[in-house]
């Protein structure tokens, strides 16, 4: 018999399309009404072109928080920072929005997927693993 695959044998990209898609059918995420129209940082041009980038955020944050307790909205804010083009002056790092990090957060936690970690940041739910867990192995099933 094989064994339960978790969410570190399945391929990052794979998973996030799956997971996000699992989170906008169930229903539970509820969207803001100011997705289509907020930047997700400061070194952003443009708003996101996918409809559905909310979803895919979730995921991904779900998954970074799986693989590596304690992160918070400080954490979030500098892994999806990036470079601030200024024009013909040189780029330089910048971090992303940390207001769509936090409300990110507040909804996983409020769905029971993560929870506040007394050392700080967040961490996973037993729950949340589980659910996690079942979506990495219909991806391995489906590979």
């Amino acid at each position: 018999m094989e064994a339960a695959r978790t969410v570190k044998d399945v391929s990052p990209h794979e998973f996030v399309k799956a997971y996000a898609a699992h989170l906008k059918r169930s229903g539970k995420i509820e969207l803001p009404p100011w997705t289509d129209i907020v930047k997700t940082g400061k070194l952003k041009e443009l708003p996101p072109y996918d409809p559905d980038w909310y979803y895919i955020r979730a995921a991904s944050m779900a998954r970074k928080i799986y693989l590596r307790g304690g992160l918070g909205v400080g954490a979030f804010r500098r892994i999806y920072g990036g470079a601030k083009r200024n024009g013909s002056r040189p780029r330089h790092f910048c971090k992303s929005s940390g207001s769509v990090a936090r409300h990110v957060l507040q909804q996983l936690q409020n769905v029971n997927i993560i929870d506040i970690d007394p050392k700080g940041g967040r961490r996973i739910t037993s729950n949340g693993q589980r659910d996690l867990d079942q979506v990495a192995g219909r991806i391995a099933v489906a590979v």
